[in-house]
């Protein structure tokens, strides 16, 4: 496929990245021709053959404009970022029809949506919810006390024979990602994403060393409009929710649409208004802002001040050792929420993805279809890639782990892991 992504930012640069890794043939627009610099352009872009446009500048007009001109040059598919809520809207319907538009993505939504799954399972680093819930994947760094270090995958399998409630499904260890195998010994430190069934979310985070109460006083650091939809749906939670806001308009905009949380002014790398509102106390704290360094020192002092929990919006992905070693508990990019539709629409067949800021490997939700290699086949027979680890189906709204043995068939959705590059290999056996 020949896709034209405008806006070489944070979330068009990973889309641009991921994409060419599928052998799609990439051009990529900026008007900066310093953000250009890093990333490859494959061939010049030429609207007249493309397939898609994916319009992601941090301009919702120049989106739409984009997407217009790419429908009335032919393109068949067009994807657009849209931030305003009005333009977002139903009663906008129209002006979507009118310009061309077939899926709106949202960064702001998509990263406050990915906060609220975290502060579901604290500890965690990352969560994605699959298969209509009925899978869980959960992301975490393993403490040194955590049950399952210093035993193999295949030990802890063992354990929990006959019947299997969750999967290690990729290892993050000194900067190399892989698949594991059962021979595999886990260490502390490991940055693991292990599937589960969600009846055995909770035993699954005991056994990683991260069983904790979700959170009930939290402090947002910025108040714009990602930290906004936090705070609406915390309140509904019945959450004590405190905002720093430095904009005067703002912070008295959030007073009044927010009933239930208390907004402060101010910095929010201010030291003496962060110990008077006794940041040190709160269960979580986020930093929510554009300004990775603001983010990073709001989130350590915090942690220093004894907050048990942080979490930091980071746009500059080269800062994500750094965060790790400071203690930050979390990284989030809203890279990897918006890619995560891109990704799903251009694949087709595709019905979720999940990727992750660290490791190339992907988490895919397919549809088993009537007549493919996978109707009726055993998946140890399906001769999928070495790179892709089948790790759960779901049959008639129930989940099960997979195991080489079991027998998939039409309408299953299948959960696997895959790094991009076996991405049609997979659709090839079950589509």
């Amino acid at each position: 496929m020949h896709v034209i992504v405008v806006g070489a930012g944070e979330v068009g640069s990973y889309v641009a990245d991921r994409l060419s890794r599928e052998h799609h043939d990439v051009a990529v627009i900026d008007r900066d021709p310093v953000a250009l610099r890093d990333v490859e352009v494959l061939r010049a872009a030429g609207i007249d053959k493309a397939e898609m446009v994916v319009a992601v500048t941090s301009q919702d007009e120049v989106n739409l404009v984009c997407c217009l001109v790419g429908k009335q040059a032919g393109v068949a598919r067009t994807i657009c970022r849209l931030e305003d809520p009005e333009l977002r809207s139903r009663q906008s319907t129209p002006l979507h029809e009118a310009m061309g538009v077939d899926l709106i993505i949202d960064p702001d939504h998509e990263t406050a949506e990915e906060i609220l799954e975290l502060l579901e399972y604290p500890g965690a680093t990352e969560v994605a919810e699959m298969a209509g819930g009925e899978v869980v994947v959960i992301g975490a760094r393993l403490p040194a006390d955590a049950p399952v270090v210093g035993r193999s995958l295949f030990e802890i399998a063992q354990d929990h024979e006959p019947e299997w409630e969750f999967l290690f499904g990729v290892i993050t260890r000194d900067n190399e990602t892989i698949i594991p195998r059962g021979d595999v010994t886990l260490e502390a430190d490991d940055l693991v994403r292990v599937l589960c069934k969600r009846k055995a979310r909770r035993q699954l985070m005991k056994l990683l060393g991260l069983a904790r109460k979700a959170p009930r006083r939290i402090m947002l650091l910025g108040g714009g409009r990602t930290a906004e939809l936090v705070a609406v749906a915390l309140e509904t939670r019945g959450s004590e929710v405190v905002i720093v806001e430095r904009d005067d308009d703002r912070a008295n905009q959030l007073a009044e649409r927010l009933g239930g949380a208390l907004v402060l002014k101010g910095e929010i790398t201010d030291a003496d208004l962060l110990e008077e509102s006794e940041v040190g106390a709160f269960d979580a704290v986020l930093a929510l802002t554009g300004e990775d360094d603001a983010n990073i020192l709001a989130c350590l002092y915090a942690k220093l001040q004894g907050a048990r929990e942080t979490i930091a919006v980071v746009h500059r992905l080269s800062l994500l050792p750094l965060l790790a070693e400071a203690g930050i508990d979390v990284a989030l990019s809203p890279r990897t929420a918006s890619a995560n539709g891109v990704l799903r629409y251009v694949r087709g067949d595709i019905s979720a993805v999940a990727t992750f800021l660290q490791g190339e490997v992907e988490v895919l939700e397919v549809e088993v279809r009537e007549g493919s290699a996978a109707d009726g086949g055993i998946i140890a027979e399906l001769r999928l890639p070495k790179d892709v680890l089948v790790g759960a189906y779901v049959r008639d709204g129930k989940a099960q782990i997979a195991r080489g043995r079991s027998q998939l068939r039409d309408r299953d959705h299948v959960v696997l892991f895959a790094v991009p590059g076996s991405v049609e290999s997979v659709r090839r056996v079950f589509s």
